[in-house]
């Protein structure tokens, strides 16, 4: 069955088509959960006709209760004429004192100290935050002398699913597999998983972290246009974005007013997220702020006024990056963006996760998703919901780390593996290549918050941390590493990977043995060394960037006469194009003159002739530069290099290691720019040749 179709079935009444609130929005400043919660009333449907006659009547409502500013006179002139009239708006509260009453004020109405009901405030105490709640409220005018307020408030409701049923959403997790699952949350929060990588999707995922853990500290850096805020704006009313700039200590966590203490925005919100948060000119930040703000991701608490307070938000940071990740890790480190006053490691250890950004592709009209994703408003109850399920106890069944990691590094990776498994396996459901897969990646962010410490605060180098753990389930040591120190391991004077057989290309697997063919002179007049070949396993992560045909194959091939090239996949353009692109290596490596050349591969029975001819055509081609190529046509399925010194060169992807990329790029014409598929190569040497 279809993945939405699946979706349709699975959650009836509480999916919409991700795409709809793009088509009514239009500049309207509302946020994303608003206009779904309508969407859901009316489009919940896979009929076309349904979703346009929905589509209309959701105008409608927009049209006729959405307050626009410009407008604000008007509608209170139809709240004058008809008595009372039914408007969408934020609105926020706040205690009058004098008359000991609450008052509401609507933020595009204009209207303020309009009194409000304790029993509004009561069921709904965010709208005490001073952020506001868009709700829908009826509002009624009262006429005549002596009327001191003539606004009344005659019902609110907060545009919101008032409850949920958690078991029902956990039940439904068994209908589909994880890839499916992992898909449907990526149209959830409106992106299209065809245009992304299973990397890229769990990057993404972890934007939900904060909303599905309790005190959950996270950062993502990264380029402008990745949606990084997007999540944290448009997603759950249970999460407030503020503007890093516009952060004060007491709008966070205690406003004095007089002797007595106003909660902030912590004590109202599950996420508070800092927008934005970047250097900026002509502005700092007050240092009472960043050491409350120390205290409270450290201990879920902080000192204002004359009590201690807690609190359950999650505190979220993030900014564009300046710089490129190889320049920053080459010239300053990867919290450089970040206001100066952050930078110090008391502040950077209490970080949680620090999200790749920069992995993430700038979002285009064909990112964003098209097909059916559960209602915001409905997957931010849920996952409100699920913060009390503390899954942090689970990961001693699978890892035990060393025991050089300080107790924050244990806090941190046990926190982003118990909020992913609550969003991948919510029945708790998972074998154990998928929980190492979450192990791995919550080491893995963590480590790139310990990595940049040890740069910023020399204090740190004195106790380092070793990422690595046991694998419970076979016992054998797994090294974990980031992804940016891999790909760029040529910036470091050391290789820095703490796992050598995972993508990791030394110098000896680098270096062609270019015998017979005119040698550069060294600028140090010594003779370039000559690498010893190894039988060895690489494994390369996905996403992997600085990966190519030369330093996989290049020193295995340099002696070869004879070179045999098993792929049943050199077919589609791309996959020709990489096996072009492996001979180009070849002619660029050794001397290719009298050296023979074979290829087994496949197609489809009625494309054969077509591939038949690209085949001679690249014959043809070849034996102009010495190569003497042929190929044979059969059925099989292993991938490998082999050669007449007796290397057999094992290939999990064969030549197909690269993802798609543009061919209007540097990628195009760079391996090394490419990011890689996930797979592994092995070499091994027959030992009678």
């Amino acid at each position: 069955m279809e993945l939405q179709q699946k979706v349709m079935n699975a959650f009836v009444g509480k999916v919409v088509r991700k795409d709809l609130a793009f088509l009514v929005k239009g500049g309207l400043p509302v946020p994303t959960y608003v206009l779904e919660y309508l969407l859901g009333q009316y489009c919940a449907s896979d009929d076309e006709e349904v979703v346009n006659e929905g589509l209309e009547k959701v105008k409608q409502v927009i049209k006729n209760n959405y307050v626009h500013r410009a407008e604000a006179e008007s509608v209170k002139g139809i709240i004058r004429e008809n008595g009372k009239h039914r408007i969408i708006d934020k609105v926020t509260v706040v205690l009058n004192e004098k008359n000991d009453e609450y008052n509401a004020t609507f933020a595009n109405l204009g209207l303020s100290g309009v009194p409000i009901g304790t029993e509004y405030v009561r069921k709904n105490p965010k709208l005490l935050s001073g952020n506001g709640v868009w709700c829908i409220v009826t509002i009624g005018y009262i006429p005549g002398e002596d009327v001191k307020v003539r606004w009344e408030i005659q019902k609110l409701k907060p545009i919101q699913i008032s409850n949920i049923d958690l078991d029902e959403y956990i039940e439904q997790r068994k209908n589909f597999t994880t890839e499916e699952w992992l898909d449907f949350m990526m149209h959830t929060v409106g992106l299209n998983p065809e245009h992304m990588n299973r990397r890229e999707k769990l990057i993404t995922l972890a934007r939900l972290l904060p909303h599905v853990e309790n005190n959950f500290n996270f950062m993502e850096l990264g380029p402008k246009g990745t949606g990084k805020s997007h999540v944290f704006q448009e997603l759950s009313p249970y999460g407030v974005l503020v503007s890093g700039g516009d952060v004060t200590s007491a709008r966070l966590f205690v406003k004095m007013s007089g002797n007595k203490e106003i909660l902030g925005l912590v004590g109202y919100w599950d996420v508070v997220a800092w927008d934005e948060f970047e250097q900026q000119k002509g502005r700092s930040v007050d240092a009472v702020l960043i050491d409350t703000m120390q205290n409270y991701l450290a201990n879920k608490s902080f000192n204002r006024g004359r009590a201690t307070h807690e609190a359950s938000a999650s505190m979220v940071f993030v900014g564009n990056t300046k710089h490129t990740v190889p320049y920053m890790l080459k010239n300053s480190h990867l919290f450089e963006s970040i206001p100066t006053s952050f930078i110090k490691g008391a502040f950077l250890d209490r970080i949680h996760l620090y999200n790749p950004g920069w992995e993430i592709k700038m979002l285009k009209k064909d990112s964003f998703s098209k097909g059916y994703g559960l209602i915001t408003d409905y997957i931010a109850a849920v996952l409100h919901a699920m913060r009390n399920d503390d899954r942090t106890s689970i990961l001693k069944e699978y890892a035990k780390f060393d025991g050089t990691l300080s107790e924050r590094d244990h806090l941190a990776i046990r926190k982003t593996f118990s909020g992913m498994m609550k969003l991948l396996y919510p029945d708790g459901k998972m074998t154990d290549e998928e929980a190492y897969e979450l192990i791995d990646f919550a080491a893995e962010c963590r480590k790139r918050v310990k990595d940049q410490l040890y740069v910023i605060d020399e204090t740190f180098k004195a106790e380092p941390a070793v990422f690595k753990y046991i694998n419970l389930k076979t016992g054998v040591e797994i090294k974990v590493d980031t992804l940016e120190r891999i790909s760029n391991a040529h910036l470091f004077t050391t290789n820095i990977s703490e796992n050598p057989e995972e993508g990791e290309l030394n110098d000896g697997d680098t270096q062609a043995m270019n015998q017979g063919m005119p040698q550069a002179d060294n600028d140090d007049g010594k003779r370039p060394r000559i690498p010893i070949l190894q039988e060895k396993n690489l494994s390369f992560r996905m996403g992997q960037t600085g990966v190519n045909y030369k330093k996989l194959f290049a020193t295995y091939l340099a002696e070869a006469k004879e070179i045999t090239v098993e792929d049943p996949y050199i077919r589609a353009p791309w996959q020709i194009k990489n096996f072009m692109e492996f001979v180009t290596m070849l002619i660029e490596t050794r001397p290719v003159d009298d050296l023979k050349l074979h290829l087994f591969t496949n197609e489809e029975e009625e494309k054969i002739p077509d591939l038949i001819d690209k085949l001679d055509d690249i014959k043809d081609d070849l034996a102009g530069y010495g190569i003497e190529f042929d190929y044979k046509l059969r059925d099989f399925h292993d991938r490998c290099i082999k050669t007449d010194t007796g290397w057999t060169i094992t290939l999990g992807r064969g030549l197909d290691i690269f993802e798609k990329y543009s061919p209007y790029s540097i990628e195009a014409l760079r391996q090394d720019k490419r990011k890689c598929k996930e797979f592994m190569v092995t070499y091994m040497k027959t030992k009678n040749v």
